[in-house]
């Protein structure tokens, strides 16, 4: 396969997991998300977010979204990244284990009219299970974004986004694109 062969495939895919998300009601799913996002936000909550590997990275670039801006000039909203203090990290990885890196940190922050956004791939991580049983047990809402079927996090997270890709790369495309679409509802109706 050459090159561009390769190349035309691999953005089809990325395009049919999207077209794919739209045609099973994904934008009713964002719906839901972005309404849960505006009300806890509005009530003076906060937006935590956890994710493995490059979930993780897309877990610091959402709360920067937030943080920053989206599209237009406004005030910060109060985004955290789990995934970004490396001393609780490697302290909690070390001292207990890394299944508990995102629960002990949610037990910690998260109050209740929270939002907690937990990414996994597989649906199946078990320091992002940990963390949306802690965060529900504490009255927070849970967004779920997985892929693979969606796993236990889609049965564990109260609003649950699935890509239906089995590969770590696509099913991040769609969540970055989603995630997207959510800063952007969010800043649209929150700043109106």
């Amino acid at each position: 396969m050459s090159f561009a062969e390769r190349i035309e495939k691999e953005i089809r895919r990325s395009i049919a997991v999207k077209e794919q998300f739209l045609a099973d009601g994904g934008a009713a799913v964002l719906e839901k998300m972005a309404e849960a996002l505006l009300k806890a936000l509005r009530a003076g909550g906060r937006v935590y977010l956890c994710g493995n590997g490059g979930s993780a990275a897309d877990c610091q670039h959402i709360a920067g979204e937030f943080v920053g801006r989206f599209m237009k000039e406004r005030a910060p909203l109060p985004a955290v990244a789990l995934t970004t203090d490396t001393s609780v990290l490697s302290c909690l990885g070390n001292d207990y284990s890394f299944d508990v890196v995102f629960e002990r940190q949610v037990n910690a922050l998260v109050r209740v009219g929270d939002v907690l956004i937990a990414l996994s791939t597989s649906g199946n991580s078990e320091n992002i299970l940990r963390a949306v049983a802690a965060a529900k047990k504490l009255g927070a809402v849970t967004l779920g974004f997985s892929g693979r079927g969606g796993g236990k996090l889609t049965d564990s997270a109260d609003i649950s986004l699935v890509a239906g890709d089995d590969v770590s790369a696509r099913i991040q495309e769609l969540h970055i694109t989603c995630a997207h679409v959510l800063c952007g509802l969010v800043e649209a109706q929150y700043f109106a």
